[in-house]
């Protein structure tokens, strides 16, 4: 690969300002989060919870999520960008890590389910620190990048391995609900101070200091009227509440039926997410880029849908393990991750750049903020469905989730409408 060539590693190596410090430090979620999240449901279990139970979790993270949500975009408005994304995410992670690892009951992650949910703010802030003062032309390269530093974080993977080999399955992740507390905490710090508040975040300020409460709220009339007006953004409204909903069932049980019903050992679990990542990067480098450099994010969106789909079928096909988990098995799970780590990780890039490619940029940080809300109450009732699916059969959730995709799938072949980076092609870099 001739990286001077290549866009994706063109555009990281001339990235400047904020969309640099926030894609720069973003590899820092593999050294916290990234290594206690394969482990998180299987880690409920082992202390006694019920799959419903799990699934009513995710339930109520969504809707906390919901309620963080609508306040989101005020409160990014009132304190800028950067001090909210600070702040909230301390709110936001730092302190359910520290309620996760000395949890000893549901209680206790009901109670980090709760406060978890204001990664809605801090999602939107830091969104709109991302891009508002990025070129608009690189914006899906941008969050391409995003993906990329996600990814990137799964190859610390061992590390969490090693150590539930080494202490046990429960004392191992309470440790590293606690690392990520920390390194979170350094992330955190490390973005603020490479950070600036942008352009239109101090615009935002400066029209929201002195307003009331209630009448910023008040505001959020006209972002609606926004919203729905826009067939672009009600289309990728559409898309992304899909894509939620996969992601939130997949990311709730993709472990549980890998270590439950097909019998994977428990110090296995990272690795596959590492698989998945590691592919999605080699994917974002080759493959992806000729899907979005043209002028046609339909068909990426098509793609996206078909093969995350794929990956789906062929996780409910795997026959059930008798004991150990067969060389047969793990075939199959490589198949499934090939193609989930293509699909999966093109949607959930295309999610956040034809939100942010259709949105209104005077009225991003509500418009974004109203679009996460409804985007969270469609996802929501999917984890208590999904749990009390899985509570039946184990497959049944990954049922669902294809019954989705084939939605997203007919949705996008039907009712596209065009980004301006699509109906323009002067807005697109040159992808030489």
């Amino acid at each position: 690969m001739n990286r001077a060539r290549n866009p994706l590693w063109r555009t990281f190596l001339e990235l400047r300002g904020n969309p640099r410090a926030c894609v720069w430090t973003e590899p820092l979620w593999g050294l916290s989060m990234a290594l206690v999240l394969p482990y998180a449901s299987v880690f409920m279990l082992a202390l006694g919870l019920r799959d419903a139970q799990i699934g009513f979790l995710a339930t109520v993270a969504m809707l906390s999520q919901v309620a963080f949500g609508l306040a989101g975009g005020i409160i990014t408005d009132r304190f800028g960008r950067r001090a909210t994304t600070a702040w909230f995410d301390v709110i936001a992670w730092v302190i359910p890590c520290l309620v996760w690892a000395f949890a000893q009951n549901f209680w206790f992650f009901l109670v980090a389910s709760l406060v978890n949910g204001a990664l809605q703010v801090t999602q939107n802030s830091w969104d709109c620190l991302l891009v508002e003062d990025a070129e608009r032309s690189k914006i899906t390269r941008i969050y391409s990048l995003v993906k990329v530093a996600a990814d990137c974080s799964a190859l610390f993977a061992p590390l969490a391995a090693v150590l539930v080999a080494q202490l046990g399955l429960e004392p191992a992740v309470r440790i590293l609900y606690v690392n990520a507390a920390v390194v979170m905490m350094v992330k955190i710090v490390w973005l603020y101070v490479w950070s600036r508040e942008t352009r239109q975040g101090r615009i935002r300020m400066d029209a929201t200091r002195g307003h009331t409460a209630w009448r910023l709220v008040a505001g959020y009339r006209g972002a609606l009227g926004l919203l729905f007006r826009s067939r672009g953004s009600s289309l990728a409204l559409a898309v992304a509440a899909l894509t939620a909903a996969v992601l939130l069932v997949n990311g709730t049980f993709w472990q549980v039926v890998v270590s439950e019903r097909l019998h994977v050992p428990y110090e296995f679990l990272p690795f596959f997410p590492m698989v998945r990542s590691v592919l999605s990067v080699v994917f974002f480098f080759t493959l992806i880029p000729l899907l979005t450099t043209a002028v046609d994010l339909k068909r990426a969106t098509l793609w996206g849908f078909g093969a995350h789909l794929g990956g789906q079928i062929v996780l409910v096909a795997i026959p059930a393990a008798d004991g150990t988990a067969t060389v047969s098995t793990y075939v199959f799970l490589g198949v499934c991750l090939l193609l989930d780590s293509f699909g999966a990780g093109m949607l959930a890039m295309l999610a956040e750049a034809l939100v942010a490619l259709h949105v209104d940029e005077g009225e991003r940080s509500r418009v974004m903020a109203l679009q996460r809300t409804f985007i969270m109450l469609a996802a929501a009732p999917f984890g208590w469905i999904s749990g009390w699916l899985s509570g039946i059969d184990r497959t049944y959730p990954f049922v669902l989730t294809s019954v989705l995709l084939v939605v997203g799938l007919v949705l996008a072949a039907t009712r596209w409408v065009p980004t301006r980076q699509d109906a323009d092609p002067a807005l697109v870099a040159d992808p030489a």
